[in-house]
């Protein structure tokens, strides 16, 4: 699969069906635009599936599960391992992500795309680059070569998911290290000191926080990723999970399947994507705003606008899962309530 020959096959957001959506709210019974950034996402859907008619009945959300080498150095409170067991807790439907995602009537994907380990893992689609990423410390995370491979896992899933039915995707992670992986991509990708963009992750002391940073910074000084070619920041610094995911959208953005991105991380993923195909931004759609301290500063690199603000970071799709009930309860409205026109009351007219 050609990279350049997929980008170039990603359209922006259709204009009719915009139009189309944007006309179809201002005649539901309602003050307009009551409902806010659900009423935008309602549109958004529209732009990136190309129909008005919104049908986003069947949903997944997508879990790319990879391990970073970078834990060596002592960035997390929990070790490599932990990783395997979470996307085994996945595949057997018991782990946060599948809870909120059974409640809000969709199917949860994990993928193994790198994690450590030689024995698959039952229910887990295994589609692994290697056994976790170098420790960027020491030699980039991987090569250029392993890096589109990952992102030709997550693109070839997206052609999978709509030839399967699916109306509306989540996207989510696991990996143990992987808030580290994210600074640091974060960190040259908005051009900010890795202090404005690391957080803490799962939880670190101040002493592992500081260390935390300062191999963020090492490690960009030693391997100087370059800018302007997302690809090469996301084999140097980056992760399995992150490569996939940044394919993943792209891949959303081929196949017109709106994608909701979770946090920090599959936020870092976007922009990378965006970065390599800036028309992939017209299909993505934001949840939340990570905890995290760059949570803010990702969607407002991205232009999106979230829906929840609850001080979520907790990963895997979560965000995703909060998500799809309100935009089954929008999308009701926008397809089922009467216009005014039906009720015989005069539409609300756009006064700026």
């Amino acid at each position: 699969m050609n990279l350049d020959e997929v980008v170039k096959s990603v359209k922006q957001a259709d204009e009719a069906a915009v139009k189309q959506a944007l006309r179809r709210w201002d005649q539901v019974a309602k003050p307009l635009n009551s409902l806010g950034v659900l009423e935008e996402d309602i549109v958004r859907i529209a732009g990136a599936s190309g129909t008005a008619a919104i049908d986003i009945s069947k949903k997944a959300i997508v879990v790319m599960c990879a391990d970073n080498g970078i834990v060596e150095e002592g960035v997390t409170q929990t070790g490599q391992e932990v990783t395997a067991i979470v996307a085994g807790n996945m595949a057997k439907g018991c782990s946060c992500v599948c809870i909120m995602a059974g409640k809000a009537g969709a199917d949860v994907i994990p993928i193994d795309v790198g994690i450590a380990g030689h024995d698959p893992i039952p229910g887990v689609l295994p589609r692994k680059i290697k056994e976790g990423t170098q420790n960027f410390l020491k030699a980039p995370s991987m090569s250029r070569g392993q890096a589109l491979r990952a992102m030709e896992v997550g693109i070839r899933l997206a052609y999978e998911l709509k030839e399967k039915g699916y109306g509306l995707a989540g996207s989510g992670e696991m990996g143990i290290g992987n808030t580290t992986t994210s600074s640091a991509v974060l960190s040259v990708l908005l051009d900010q000191e890795p202090e404005a963009v690391t957080g803490r992750g799962a939880g670190l002391t101040t002493d592992g926080y500081s260390r935390k940073i300062q191999v963020i910074k090492d490690g960009i000084a030693l391997h100087r990723p370059d800018r302007s070619d997302p690809v090469d920041v996301l084999a140097k610094v980056g992760g399995f999970d992150l490569a996939a995911l940044a394919g993943f959208y792209i891949g959303c953005g081929m196949v017109r399947l709106p994608v909701v991105l979770d946090g920090l991380i599959t936020g870092a993923a976007a922009l990378a994507a965006v970065g390599i195909c800036p028309s992939v931004r017209d299909f993505l759609l934001a949840s939340h705003v990570s905890a995290e301290p760059a949570g803010e500063m990702v969607l407002d690199a991205l232009g999106l606008r979230p829906a929840i603000r609850a001080g979520m970071c907790l990963g895997e799709g979560t965000g995703a899962a909060a998500l799809f009930p309100l935009l089954d309860m929008a999308a009701a409205v926008y397809t089922q309530m009467s216009s005014f026109e039906e009720i015989q009351v005069g539409q609300y007219e756009h006064l700026v």
